[in-house]
């Protein structure tokens, strides 16, 4: 699972601190534990990444409660965490 989203320069620390509460809180809340990354030649995206996650909307909902309580989606420029969500492909036939 991937969740991406915009941060202003003047967000940087705030949101470098909300995300590290973040992570810690979904490692405790869900046994889950996640990476954030920044874009290379966009420092102003953000990427958190949760692998082997087994009931994707359990862990979704864990996860919006925890963004809200650490104030993460007040540090998204357009005010949204946005989740994707990838599965591997079908083997070929």
């Amino acid at each position: 699972m991937y969740v991406y989203y915009r941060v202003a320069a003047a967000d940087e620390d705030a949101a470098t601190d909300g995300v590290r509460r973040l992570l810690e809180a979904v490692t405790r809340a869900t046994g889950v534990k996640g990476r954030a990354m920044r874009r290379q030649d966009d420092p102003g995206t953000w990427m958190e990444v949760y692998e082997a996650v087994g009931d994707t909307a359990a862990f979704c909902e864990k996860l919006a409660g925890i963004a809200a309580a650490e104030g993460l989606g007040t540090l998204a420029m357009d005010g949204v965490r946005h989740v994707e969500r990838f599965v591997e492909p079908a083997p070929c036939a």
